[in-house]
């Protein structure tokens, strides 16, 4: 039988071991607020952990990744509830989220993953990893922000934000023609600050700045969010979006 769990959030570790033997954890991510079990918008650190739990979950993790000897970039992913990890599973490669880990750490996973996969041992120890500020992923997809049914289109003006501390992996651009066969990701919207709050100011910010005519997309589901008073309290699990968006709906 497995433990039910009545509010629990989603927090992964990530973790970069060079396949002999070392390996070290660059923190974990909170990537509770889904939507059918699809992440949203994912960010870091967790307003959930406190230090002490980020080092002695990231410390487990870490110690696996050596004792098996792990190659690579790898995420290990789990339900947390009352102070409790249960472990889910682990994904052995880069994740869609990954950039906010970047962001707070200064690290480029993909670099590291590269090096370390053409022979390269780590260059760093764990002592050596800092995390600096806060910063906040938004999955920007081509969908309707009330229905998520998918809007493919051509894109007729796309106006990404800038600035300091914002980043956006995007391969789109104006004139664009969104597909209806594949994913429905537009780019991903990445904002760093020095605190959580600062992250919530810059990422208010950048969507309303954030232009994607034509097609419809969730840049105003995001809008709505970063205004709600529980995800600016960082009081949220997995089942929040859900019951927000059917509470939206009526």
């Amino acid at each position: 039988m497995e433990k039910y769990l009545a509010q629990p959030r989603h927090i992964e570790i990530q973790v970069l071991g060079d396949g002999k033997g070392d390996a070290v954890h660059l923190g974990e991510r909170d990537c509770s607020l889904q939507r059918r079990h699809q992440k949203v918008l994912e960010e870091a650190p967790s307003p959930s952990l406190n230090a002490d739990q980020r080092n002695e979950i990231g410390e487990i993790v870490a110690t696996a990744m050596r004792k098996l000897k792990y190659r690579g970039v790898g995420t290990v992913e789990f339900l947390y509830e009352n102070g409790e990890f249960f472990f889910i599973e682990m994904n052995t490669r880069l994740q869609v989220e990954h950039p906010v880990t970047e962001m707070i750490t200064g690290i480029d996973l993909v670099n590291e993953q590269i090096r370390i996969a053409a022979g390269g041992t780590l260059d760093m120890k764990q002592e050596d990893i800092r995390f600096e500020g806060h910063a906040i992923e938004c999955r920007i997809n081509a969908e309707d922000p009330v229905t998520f049914a998918p809007s493919p289109g051509t894109i007729t003006y796309y106006h990404p934000p800038g600035g300091l501390g914002v980043r956006v992996d995007s391969g789109v651009y104006q004139g664009y023609k969104i597909p209806p066969y594949y994913d429905s990701l537009i780019g991903k919207l990445i904002v760093h600050g020095r605190n959580r709050v600062e992250c919530m100011m810059r990422l208010r910010r950048c969507l309303d700045e954030f232009v994607v005519d034509e097609i419809k997309s969730t840049i105003p589901l995001f809008r709505d969010l970063v205004d709600n008073q529980d995800i600016a309290n960082g009081q949220y699990d997995i089942h929040w979006l859900e019951k927000y968006l059917a509470k939206k709906s009526g």
